[in-house]
Formats: structure tokens, sequence, C-alpha cells
């Protein structure tokens, strides 16, 4: 076992991992430090989803270590793994996935009220952040009444409002048009900042991965130093890649 680095608040060595048989992750490792916001770019079935599956700990890498500060992620029991995602981490998808039953902003303050806020204080919260996606108008309407785009910032929302110490945003603007994805994407960089939040952000969108620190790249599940399109007159119809070491 590695002992990762002092000032990397997330960290993972030699991830690889298969989806039934197919390869995945090979061998990739990484840091995050506080604060940082991450974008982890690449084409389509690059291995961006697993990487954050396994960082986030919903995924366990067949090989490699994943740290969260001290906290060794890839050997905590299940139980474990699914406290340290609820109470320390937030997730966004590309689906807005709501519970059907609940108000928007009963599905932005579940987290808050999984972890025992009351019920008033939690509404606070989240209202807060509905307001600051410009949904609070839409607080009290069910899902099936949101129009999709909303129901994305609902979720946006729902990942903010526990101030979680890492991030992980799955290409989290796209089912939004242009001016919503950037309305968007300021909010979680202002939010980033302001509450020390770590955000590692995959993106096939280079807007998107424009609002982060730092871009590591991925390619067939290897972390690249750069990738260029074939030129058409590349016969071969290759891509060029430098893997990083």
């Amino acid at each position: 076992m590695v002992a990762p680095p002092d000032n990397d608040v997330l960290w993972a060595h030699g991830l690889t991992h298969t989806h039934d048989g197919s390869p995945a992750l090979h061998g990739v490792s990484i840091g995050v430090r506080e604060g940082e916001i991450l974008a982890v770019s690449g084409p389509r079935g690059s291995g961006k989803t697993t990487l954050l599956r396994c960082l986030s700990g919903q995924v366990l890498p067949q090989q490699g270590e994943v740290w969260f500060n001290s906290t060794p992620v890839h050997t905590l029991r299940p139980h474990t793994r699914e406290r340290l995602r609820r109470e320390r981490f937030g997730w966004i998808d590309p689906e807005p996935a709501l519970v059907p039953e609940l108000t928007a902003w009963e599905n932005a303050a579940l987290p808050l009220m999984l972890r025992g806020t009351g019920r008033r204080a939690a509404k606070t919260t989240a209202l807060e952040w509905l307001e600051r996606l410009d949904i609070g108008d839409c607080a009290r309407k069910r899902p099936h009444a949101l129009l999709y785009s909303e129901r994305q910032r609902v979720v946006v929302a729902r990942a903010l409002v526990g101030s979680p110490t890492v991030l992980f945003a799955d290409e989290p603007t796209a089912p939004l048009h242009r001016a919503e994805c950037a309305h968007v994407l300021r909010t979680l960089a202002a939010a980033a900042r302001s509450h020390r939040i770590t955000v590692v952000l995959a993106t096939t969108c280079p807007d998107t991965a424009a609002l982060a620190d730092r871009t590591v790249s991925l390619l067939d599940g290897r972390r690249v130093r750069s990738v260029s399109l074939p030129h058409a007159s590349d016969t071969e119809g290759r891509a060029a890649c430098s893997l990083s070491v």
C-alpha cells in the first residue's frame, strides 16, 4: 500500500477496472487538492464515469488504491463507504433522477434530512440553493411539473446542499441549454470557491473543462498528456496521444 501525499484530499494509484470483461481503466493514478476544481476530459467511453465512481467509492477497483484524506476507501466495508458518500461526498449525474413523490425543495433537502437535520432548517438551506440556481419559484412543484433543465438544477442543488467535501459531477450540464449551462457552471465554481469544495468534473465539453483549475485527459481508460484528432490526410485515421508517466 502506497502512502498518499499529505496535500491531496483525494488520491488514487494504479486504478484498473473492467466492465463485463471490457477494460474501462488501465492503471490510472490521480491526485486532487483541497478546494481544487479538476476536470476529467476525454471522448465518450474513455473511462471518465468509471474513474469518478471508483474515486467516490461507488465502485471498487479490481486493482489499485483510493484514499480520501487518510481513509483508504478501497478497503472500507460497504456500509462505511455508504456513510462516507452520504456525509462527505456529493454527486451529480447527467440524468436528473428525482423522487417523484417529493417537491423540488424536498428533493434538494433530502441529503440533509437523511443526516438528521430538522425539516425547517433543511428547507431553508434547500430554498437558498434553488434560488441561487434561478428555480426558487419551482420549490413546491413535483418533478413531473418541472422542465427537464429545471429537474437537473434541482439535482445540482441536492448535491451542494450539504456542503460536501468533494463533489463529483458526471457531465452535470449535459441536459442544459447554453445559457443554463453557463449559469450552473458559475454556481458550481462559486460554491467550490466559497465553501472550499473539491470538485471532480467529468466532461466532453471544452467550455465545461475551462471552468477547472486543472484538466486531466483519459483515452481508452488510460491517462494521457494530450489527444489530437486525426487530420483528413491521415490515411490510417488514428488518434495521436502520449501516455502519462
